[in-house]
């Protein structure tokens, strides 16, 4: 098996969207439109839900949404759907209208906050604590968004089911083999988890948040 990556998660996702991949780790593909392509859920990260947020710096004089009227605000990317398409449909629905700017991913969108080139920043929650984590930097949440699961593991519907089932095992075990713990342990300190990294199985019905956003979410955003 081999692992391959994108710079950005939109360069990640088109690989999925190319078929060049057989399994992702993604919340890229619950769209009506891609989700005629078949892939599957079987399982995620243990880890609290998260949600779509807005913030600014702590410091910063802007306490209310209709004060970005005009601003410049940072997002990961156009795939991301909690960081950017949830907070900007936020923004539509009120009549916000605001400049947008994509940083590439989302530690690059906080930096663009912190150095004074964006005014607010559309953000997963768990990326918000991770970076205060990281860096100490203090935020102030303008709006937060029901929950959302975390992102998905997927198997193409061109993998076999015993295939999927192994890597599934694999996954799911992880924690109790000494190899995987290992990998589990440097990932949750590299980004600042507040927990303990490991995968637990899960299904579709983990994800009819993300549905449930499509039914609703401005046309150019699905």
């Amino acid at each position: 098996m081999n692992l391959k990556l994108g710079r950005t998660s939109a360069d990640t996702t088109s690989f999925v969207l190319a078929r060049e991949v057989d399994f992702a780790f993604t919340n890229h593909l619950f769209s009506p439109e891609r989700a005629k392509m078949g892939w599957t859920v079987f399982g995620r990260r243990d880890l609290p839900p998260v949600r779509s947020q807005i913030v600014v710096a702590a410091d910063s004089p802007i306490r209310d949404l209709r004060q970005l009227a005009g601003a410049t605000v940072g997002f990961p990317g156009p795939e991301a759907l909690v960081a950017y398409k949830a907070s900007y449909a936020q923004l539509l629905q009120r009549d916000i209208s605001v400049n947008v700017v994509f940083a590439g991913n989302q530690d690059a969108a906080f930096t663009q906050l912190f150095a004074g080139m964006v005014k607010a920043v559309g953000a997963n929650s768990q990326l918000v604590e991770n970076w205060k984590g990281r860096e100490g930097a203090a935020f102030r949440v303008l709006w937060s968004s029901a929950p959302f699961n975390d992102l998905a593991l997927m198997a193409s519907p061109r993998v076999p089911s015993a295939r999927v089932r192994a890597v599934a095992r694999a996954f799911l075990g992880m924690h109790r083999d000494p190899e995987g713990k290992r990998v589990l342990d440097a990932a949750t300190e590299l980004i600042s988890s507040p927990a303990p990294i490991r995968f637990i199985a899960a299904d579709d019905r983990d994800y009819d948040s993300y549905r449930a956003f499509y039914a609703t979410a401005p046309a150019e955003l699905r």
